[in-house]
């Protein structure tokens, strides 16, 4: 207990610090970058990490307002903002925006737990960025029982047939992340959306055998970087 009322006290001189004059009236040692180094990420209060992520402030307004505006803004909403509502933050220019935005944009891609798939636009979203590689990738989303994303991986790169994807492959991290329910889907680099017969027969088997898993197949997605073909959409799964 004395060790967390410690930790507390820390936390609120620092904040009463960085509220004053910003992180170079810190001692060194207590500075939000070199606390990054020592203490590691978990240690670190969200509006120090948007201050390491923004660097610097500008002149009347010290980085750590700037962060804390930043919180602010992205405790208000649901999705990521755009650069433009980030630079109607008074000292944030399109510079500072766009390395915030491409951040989030990075860590949802990879990160993106939580997020709840209802519809194949929501599937779209989370896989959209794997569109432009020149291979075909083959991906499956493990979902909890509320069909929120526990985790998106890549199961095969290359030519997708029967022989590549495998149940075997498809279905092992899932079963390990003890999910209800997943999705799979792989890109057409051609940027022709439409399955082929061999993209069939992997889907019925893939459902099968997810029926037999006791997994909920929601969905099979073949996709280019601007549009999607839903097998569930479409009517092909029931």
């Amino acid at each position: 207990m004395e060790y967390e009322y410690k930790e507390c006290q820390e936390s609120t001189v620092i904040r009463e610090a960085l509220k004053s004059s910003g992180p170079l009236s810190l001692p060194r040692e207590e500075r939000p970058r070199e606390r990054l180094i020592s203490r590691g990420p978990e240690a670190m209060l969200d509006e120090d990490l948007l201050a390491i992520v923004l660097v610097s402030g500008v002149k009347g307004i010290n980085v750590s307002i700037l962060a804390r505006k930043l919180l602010e803004m992205l405790n208000s909403r649901k999705t990521i903002p755009t650069i433009e509502e980030i630079c109607h933050i008074g000292g944030i220019g399109s510079s500072k925006a766009c390395m915030v935005v491409a951040m989030l944009e990075f860590c949802r891609r990879r990160w993106a737990c939580g997020h709840q798939i209802r519809t194949p636009e929501d599937i779209f979203k989370v896989i959209r960025h794997h569109a432009d590689r020149r291979q075909e990738r083959f991906i499956c989303l493990s979902l909890n029982g509320a069909h929120e994303l526990i985790a998106s991986r890549i199961v095969t790169i290359g030519l997708v047939n029967r022989a590549i994807v495998h149940p075997r492959e498809v279905f092992a991290e899932p079963i390990v992340d003890r999910a209800s329910a997943v999705v799979v889907a792989h890109n057409h680099p051609s940027g022709n959306i439409v399955p082929s017969e061999e993209d069939n027969e992997i889907t019925l088997r893939l459902k099968a055998s997810a029926d037999i898993l006791g997994l909920n197949f929601l969905d099979h997605l073949v996709f280019s970087d601007s549009c999607y073909f839903s097998y569930r959409k479409e009517g092909l799964i029931r």
